[in-house]
């Protein structure tokens, strides 16, 4: 029962229609994180004292990852100006694979502390899980895109 439940939050935050209106956003951005979690867990299949564990690391780990990827996307958009020198745009793409490097170097810091709540198979499921949820709000993202644009 418990996994039907999380299934249907994570599916009905799916169908929500405008979740990008600017109004909506912080509403929006809290419906996403609410079905990431409950698709984490329950694909994870975490017990509760798993998951108290779980998620205090987990929080940390996808702070600092969204950090960087949020530089990530600065510093790319920087580099697609124009008018910006060569040396600028090469300095740029630079710090782009630094930036990188610095995710990774971030999942392997976070390794072992989450081996130290989870077991492999659950990690491993963590990472395809997250592939999972980002593929599947990328559709969504898509399909609201395409119905506002054709009415």
């Amino acid at each position: 029962m418990k996994k039907i439940n999380v299934i249907i939050t994570v599916l009905s935050v799916f169908f929500i229609p405008n979740l990008q209106a600017q109004d909506d956003y912080p509403r929006g951005k809290e419906k996403i994180r609410a079905a990431k979690v409950g698709l984490i867990t329950n694909r994870l299949n975490l017990s509760e004292d798993q998951a108290k564990t779980f998620w205090i690391v987990y929080e940390e780990f996808d702070k600092k990852r969204s950090e960087i990827r949020k530089n990530i996307r600065q510093m790319t958009a920087e580099s697609r100006n124009i008018t910006a020198s060569d040396d600028k745009i090469l300095a740029d793409l630079k710090e782009v694979l630094s930036l990188k490097q610095k995710a990774v170097d971030v999942e392997k810091e976070y390794m072992p502390k989450f081996l130290k709540t989870i077991n492999i198979r659950q990690l491993s499921e963590l990472f395809k899980t997250e592939q999972l949820f980002n593929q599947m709000l990328v559709k969504k993202l898509n399909r609201t895109e395409n119905k506002v644009e054709k009415e």
